[in-house]
C-alpha cells in the first residue's frame, strides 16, 4: 500500500466523483427544457396528457437534481484536500467563476424548484409555468459557468502570471476563451440527446408493459423526434470543436486518432491497439485519408502526430478508445432516432423490438457523455490547466493509501446510488398509472386549473 501513487489515485478519485455527479446535470439541463415544451403543450390544448407527462417527468427531474447537488459537494471538498495547489495558482480565476455560477444559477434553480414541484395546488397555473421556465434558465445558466472555467483551463486566456500566480486581466477573454462556445454547445446539445433518450426508454418501457396512455405515446414522440433532430446537430458541432480543439490542443487530437509522426494523407483508424513503447499501432483497420479529410478537408492535408509532444501529451490508449466509443455510441443513437421516427410516421406506432431497443437505449447519453468526457479530460494531460499548471503540481501531500481508502467507500457509495437512481425511476414509470386506466388516490400530486377545481392525478 505505501507504494500507491498518490497522484494517480487522487486523478482517479475525482475522475470517479465528477464521472458520478456529470450523470445528473446531464439528464437536468435538458429535461427541464422539455418539461417546459410539455407544460405549454398543456396551457395552449387543456390535453391531460401533457400534464400528465410532465407530472412523471417532474419527479425524475427532482431526483436528477438532488443527487447532482449531492455528489457536487464533494467535488469542492477535493479541491482542498487533494488538489491544493489548483486554487493556490488559478483560485483568482476559478474562484469568482464558481461563485458566479452559485449567485446566479444555483440560487434560481432552488429558489424555484419547490414552486415547481410543489405548487399545483398552491399558485396560479401562470405562475408554475413561470417557474418551471427559470428553473431550466438556472440549469442552463449553471452548465454555462462550470463549462466556462472547464473551457479557460483548456485553452487559458485573459490572464497574467504574477509571481508564479494567475491574475485575472480580461474576463470577457476569460468566460469566452477560444473553445468555450463548441465546448458549451457540445455539451448542452449531450444533454438534449441524453433527457431525450432517457424519456424515450422510460416511455418505451411503459409501453411494453402494455401502459397505452395518451401521455405515454405523447412523450415518446416527442422524446424520439427530438433525438433525430439533435444528433445531426451534434455530428456538425462536434466536427466544428474537433477543429478548435486541432488548433488549441493538437496533442489530443493527434492522441484521438493515434497518429505518431506529423504526415499527410493520414487515414482514419477505425480500429487498432495503440502501443506506446514502441509508438504504432497494432491490428490497425483504417480508411485511408479519413483523418486528413476530417481534420483537414483535403485528403493530403498534414495533421499533428505525438512524436512532435514527447513527453508532453496525454496517454494514448483510453484517449483513443473513449472517442470511438463517443462517436459509436452517437452513430447508433442516429440510428435508432431515425429508425423510430420513421416508424413513427409511417405507422403512427413502434413495434415491440423498437421499444425494445429504445429501452436498452435508456441511458445510450450517459455512455456518450463519459466517453467524451474522458477524452476531454485525459486528452489535457499532463496539464491541469494548459500551459499554466500541470497535473503533478498541484496535488496534495495526501498518503496514497488514505487516499484509496476513500476512493473506495466513494465507488461503493456510488454505484449503490446509481443502481437506487435507475431502480427509482423505472419504479415511477410503471406506477405512473394503471394501463387503461386513470388513478386518483390520496397520494396523487394536485395541480391547478385555470379553469376549474383543483384536479388530482397519480404521480
Amino acid at each position: 500500500m505505501a507504494d500507491l501513487d498518490p497522484t494517480l489515485l487522487a486523478r482517479i478519485q475525482f475522475a470517479a466523483n465528477i464521472s458520478f455527479h456529470i450523470l445528473f446535470p446531464t439528464v437536468t439541463i435538458a429535461l427541464s427544457w422539455i418539461l417546459i415544451y410539455f407544460k405549454l403543450r398543456y396551457n395552449v390544448s387543456r390535453d391531460e396528457k401533457w400534464m400528465e407527462a410532465y407530472r412523471l417527468y417532474v419527479k425524475v427531474f427532482a431526483l436528477s437534481f438532488a443527487l447532482g447537488v449531492v455528489s457536487g459537494i464533494t467535488m469542492s471538498f477535493q479541491f482542498g484536500t487533494n488538489w491544493p495547489g489548483f486554487m493556490e495558482k488559478v483560485g483568482n480565476i476559478a474562484g469568482p467563476l464558481l461563485a458566479y455560477e452559485i449567485l446566479t444559477a444555483f440560487f434560481l434553480e432552488a429558489g424555484f424548484l419547490g414552486i415547481m414541484l410543489f405548487g399545483f395546488r398552491r399558485v396560479p397555473n401562470w405562475l408554475h409555468t413561470l417557474a418551471t421556465v427559470l428553473v431550466a434558465v438556472g440549469t442552463l445558466l449553471s452548465a454555462f459557468w462550470i463549462l466556462v472555467l472547464n473551457s479557460w483551463m483548456h485553452t487559458p486566456a485573459g490572464h497574467e502570471m504574477r509571481d508564479g500566480v494567475a491574475h485575472a486581466v480580461d474576463w470577457w477573454q476569460i468566460v469566452f476563451n477560444p473553445s468555450m462556445p463548441y465546448r458549451l454547445t457540445h455539451m448542452v446539445i449531450a444533454s438534449g440527446l441524453t433527457a431525450a433518450f432517457l424519456v424515450a426508454g422510460l416511455s418505451a418501457y411503459q409501453r411494453l408493459r402494455g401502459d397505452d396512455r395518451p401521455a405515454v405515446h405523447a412523450a415518446l414522440g416527442t422524446a424520439v423526434r427530438l433525438a433525430a433532430i439533435l444528433i445531426p446537430v451534434q455530428i456538425a458541432v462536434g466536427d466544428a470543436h474537433g477543429l478548435n480543439t486541432l488548433q488549441h490542443q493538437p496533442a489530443k487530437v493527434a492522441a484521438m486518432e493515434a497518429n505518431w509522426q506529423t504526415r499527410g494523407a493520414v487515414p482514419l483508424v477505425l480500429f487498432a491497439w495503440p502501443d506506446e513503447r514502441t509508438r504504432e499501432n497494432r491490428f490497425e483497420i483504417a480508411i485511408p485519408y479519413g483523418a486528413s479529410l476530417i481534420l483537414k478537408h483535403s485528403p493530403s492535408g498534414v495533421v499533428p502526430g505525438l512524436d512532435d509532444f514527447r513527453g508532453n501529451h496525454p496517454p494514448v490508449a483510453p484517449v483513443f478508445f473513449g472517442f470511438r466509443i463517443m462517436v459509436g455510441t452517437g452513430m447508433l443513437m442516429l440510428l435508432v432516432a431515425w429508425l423510430a421516427t420513421w416508424l413513427l410516421w409511417r405507422r403512427g406506432t413502434l413495434p415491440r423490438w423498437t421499444l425494445a431497443a429504445l429501452v436498452a437505449m435508456t441511458f445510450s447519453g450517459w455512455v456518450a457523455t463519459l466517453a467524451g468526457w474522458y477524452v476531454t479530460e485525459i486528452g489535457r494531460q499532463p496539464w491541469l490547466v494548459t500551459g499554466v499548471l500541470r497535473t503533478a503540481e498541484a496535488v496534495s501531500a495526501v498518503p496514497g493509501p488514505m487516499i484509496a481508502a476513500t476512493l473506495a467507500a466513494y465507488l461503493v457509495t456510488y454505484l449503490f446510488l446509481l443502481a437506487a437512481y435507475v431502480s427509482v425511476i423505472f419504479y415511477l414509470a410503471r406506477k405512473a398509472a394503471k394501463p387503461g386506466t386513470t388513478v386518483r388516490d390520496k397520494d396523487a400530486i394536485p395541480f391547478v386549473h385555470d379553469d376549474g377545481p383543483p384536479a388530482v392525478a397519480k404521480a
